[in-house]
């Protein structure tokens, strides 16, 4: 295959996909990753995608978000491990804050039965798996609803959060980085993600290896203000020892 061939495959891929990982992508057309790196600079150069950790995202996901059942098919497996890692930090008794996202979606519909708890989220999916539940006393944040993301933004979210004191608070991103700590496209789902990061004791990112380096226009906290990552043994060991040195405890899926 010539190398403009190539090249062609992988910006269908990256549009198609919305990301190329360099080494499925090595595997699947049987050269090194090298060679793919190469080939993802000369389609970064023409404009065409944007390089990140592991591997490049097309240019025009840099002013999209993707529907919440397209993320939610993305990484299913590494997710779900991400979210049974994270009921190990669930209290048996307390107060929880969920933030929006498909893992921390799947984190509420495996709260263990008999956790008497208090959750408090603005995320829809979150509250539909808890809503039902005797055991725990749901609240959910108001707001205008992103029908993006499925969550609620805005000054009524924030008000509320700022009087609030929660034991622990689990949280989702579109990606993070041990330079740029925790980013989200979107200013108004950056301000209440930042309000929910206040009001927690502690915190705890759910975050897939993907997200690595995936840097996005609004940070909502550095990542030492998380007192744990969780994610999935996808994640190199370049960026584990990058994360190693940013003050958070973390644990591979």
């Amino acid at each position: 295959m010539y190398g403009a061939e190539r090249r062609q495959l992988l910006a269908q891929k990256a549009r198609g996909d919305g990301r190329v990982d360099v080494t499925s992508a090595s595997e699947e057309l049987t050269v090194a990753p090298e060679t793919i790196r190469r080939d993802l600079g000369v389609l970064e150069r023409q404009g065409v995608v944007r390089r990140v950790y592991g591997g490049a995202i097309p240019v025009e996901r840099l002013d999209f978000e993707p529907s919440v059942t397209l993320r939610d098919r993305t990484n299913e497996a590494q997710k779900e491990r991400i979210a049974r890692a994270a009921v190990e930090h669930l209290p048996r008794r307390g107060t929880v804050l969920l933030d929006g996202g498909t893992t921390t979606a799947r984190l509420a519909g495996l709260v263990p039965d008999g956790a008497e708890l208090t959750v408090v989220t603005n995320s829809l999916p979150a509250a539909q798996q808890l809503v039902a539940r005797r055991d725990c006393e749901l609240h959910l944040l108001g707001g205008r609803v992103r029908a993006t993301t499925l969550t609620s933004v805005g000054a009524w979210s924030q008000d509320v959060l700022d009087g609030l004191t929660v034991d622990i608070g689990f949280f989702g991103t579109n990606g993070f980085s041990a330079e740029r700590g925790c980013t989200t496209p979107d200013p108004a789902e950056s301000a209440v993600k930042a309000a929910m990061v206040r009001s927690c004791r502690r915190r705890v990112l759910l975050a897939d290896h993907s997200k690595y380096g995936d840097d996005h226009f609004s940070r909502f906290a550095h990542l030492h203000e998380m007192d744990a990552v969780v994610t999935d043994d996808g994640l190199d060991e370049q960026a584990r020892e990058a994360l190693a040195g940013a003050e958070t405890d973390l644990v591979i899926a």
